[in-house]
């Protein structure tokens, strides 16, 4: 198969696809691999690199997509990229088509076959392909929102971690998945006072045992995120539901509850945002305030951190790769009940339900038994 890697178009997102390892790794398989000029380097990658990989590279990104069976990428195509999509060529990266309406329609219209990272689903309800990311964006949520406490960013002017003397800041974290819960570590590790909340009273069972002492479990609910509000400096929104829109657990009347100069992490902004107010924010613009309370709603938290997301998400999608190569999109997905959940959109069908309700869209299921 002819796999391409273009260098991402998305705003300041400096992750690349695959690593030179992960290419190498397909070309020990028998396939071709065309990887866009300079689509590492964000990531700390050479060309040379992807060269010694067995990669070839392509000087332009019309080239790469011309070119391959399967597009690598991390973030959705951008407004000038959906053009140079195919009829029938497999895309596999994040999409989060639930909050992208102009993306949905025009991946319809392409005809491609789009494989999403975030919901491939094992059995037991995990997301091996949003984990890294997740665990990335939850600590990096934590350190943003820290930064923008500081007086001079808009903030309440504190310190998260407190000193001898002075009480560290106190951090809400609502949702208590893999987000969440490295939020929390995250946020602990640094002095802060945290509570984190989810509707799963096993999982605030587990989170109670797992997370460090200065980590306290609360029951999710629109009373008890009230009752915090007043006295919390850093709330971090960590809820997701898979494929589907996010509920708002924020909602606008709540921010008078709040002190002027709280920071507001939305980590849901994906998918839609977990707070009414927020809306996605680009890291070369990160931050608005709105009723004197700061908004960080940055839609790709870990490009910040490129070369550990991209080592990390490399990791994670490597083997889906490998045998989406090795026997095409529709045996690896009738061997793999996990890679066929990742199915969003198919040659102008959309066959994963929550996105065909959000837009009042057809729903047709997807059969690989033949």
């Amino acid at each position: 198969m002819k796999v391409g890697i273009p260098k991402e178009m998305k705003n300041n997102e400096n992750r690349v696809g695959m690593t030179p390892a992960g290419v190498a790794e397909l070309c020990l398989h028998g396939h071709e691999v065309f990887v866009q000029r300079s689509a590492g380097e964000g990531s700390g990658f050479s060309d040379e690199e992807y060269e010694k990989a067995g990669a070839r590279m392509l000087p332009a990104i019309e080239e790469v997509y011309a070119v391959a069976d399967m597009i690598v990428k991390v973030k959705e195509p951008v407004e000038p990229e959906y053009k140079m999509v195919r009829k029938g060529q497999l895309l596999f990266t994040y999409f989060h088509f639930a909050s992208e309406k102009d993306l949905t329609e025009a991946m319809l219209k392409s005809g491609a076959v789009c494989l999403a990272y975030e919901t491939v689903q094992l059995p037991n309800g995990s997301l091996p392909l949003l984990q890294p990311m997740s665990e990335v964006a939850g600590c990096m949520a934590v350190l943003n929102g820290a930064y923008y406490l500081q007086k001079t960013k808009g903030g309440k002017g504190k310190l998260i971690s407190g000193v001898p003397g002075v009480s560290p800041a106190n951090v809400l974290v609502l949702g208590g998945g893999v987000v969440g819960e490295a939020a929390a570590i995250m946020a602990a590790g640094l002095g802060a006072n945290v509570t984190i909340t989810d509707i799963s009273l096993p999982r605030l069972r587990q989170l109670d045992i797992e997370t460090p002492a200065n980590v306290h479990t609360l029951y999710s609910s629109s009373h008890n995120i009230r009752q915090q509000l007043p006295t919390v400096d850093i709330v971090i929104g960590s809820v997701l539901v898979p494929g589907d829109k996010t509920p708002h657990l924020i909602t606008r009347d709540m921010l008078s509850l709040m002190q002027p100069g709280t920071v507001m992490v939305d980590v849901a902004i994906d998918q839609g945002g977990c707070f009414e107010t927020s809306h996605p924010t680009t890291h070369s613009d990160p931050v608005y305030t709105l009723d004197g309370i700061v908004h960080y709603c940055v839609a790709n938290i870990p490009g910040a951190v490129s070369n550990t997301s991209t080592l990390a998400l490399t990791n994670a999608t490597l083997r889906y790769a490998l045998a989406l190569a090795d026997k095409g999109w529709q045996q690896a997905c009738k061997d793999d009940s996990a890679l066929a959940k990742g199915l969003n959109i198919v040659e102008g069908k959309v066959v994963f339900k929550p996105i065909a309700d959000i837009f009042g869209l057809p729903y047709e299921p997807l059969s690989l038994s033949c």
